[in-house]
């Protein structure tokens, strides 16, 4: 296996563009792509080379975004209590300027569709989608053929399709 500032420099663009797509925030992924290389070299000792090292940083990179989720969310419940104790008025949605809501509503809105998608087909779409795998690698990541992974990764984009309206966004 290369040197970790080798790995660090093959794969950190690789990592962040995943974590762009997860995250729909360039400075958020910028910083869990940081920890999720820490993460990296803590578990190094795991990695058995049955995937690809992409594959098996991105896998950290999902999990550390996982666990950033869960901590925001206790730390968003934690704040709204402590506001609703001193008697503040809990910020709403309005007070942020429209196009940037509606923006956002709408990467939300598709993110949370992706993330509806049942496997394998949301971790194939997004290791075609953000990490530009090719059929062939997803195919050998999953121990199936470079068609399997074609027709999966189409079924996908199917199902994403006929969830998300157009006119709704």
């Amino acid at each position: 296996m290369e040197d970790l500032s080798g790995i660090y420099q093959s794969y950190a663009d690789e990592v962040k563009r995943f974590l762009i797509c997860l995250t729909s925030n360039v400075d958020l992924a910028e910083e869990l792509t940081q920890e999720t290389f820490y993460q990296a070299v803590k578990s190094i000792h795991r990695y058995n080379g049955d995937c690809k090292v992409s594959v098996w940083l991105c896998q950290i990179a999902k999990h550390t975004y996982y666990n950033y989720l869960k901590k925001e969310k206790n730390h968003l419940n934690a704040s709204v209590e402590n506001m609703m104790q001193l008697g503040l008025e809990i910020p709403s949605n309005k007070d942020l300027p429209e196009a940037t809501l509606i923006k956002r509503s709408t990467l939300i809105s598709i993110h949370k569709e992706i993330h509806r998608l049942q496997e394998p087909y949301r971790e194939i779409f997004l290791l075609r989608t953000s990490i530009q795998l090719s059929f062939k690698e997803i195919g050998e990541i999953f121990d199936k053929s470079e068609n399997w992974a074609r027709v999966t990764y189409y079924r996908a984009k199917l199902k994403l399709s006929e969830r998300i309206d157009p006119h709704e966004l």
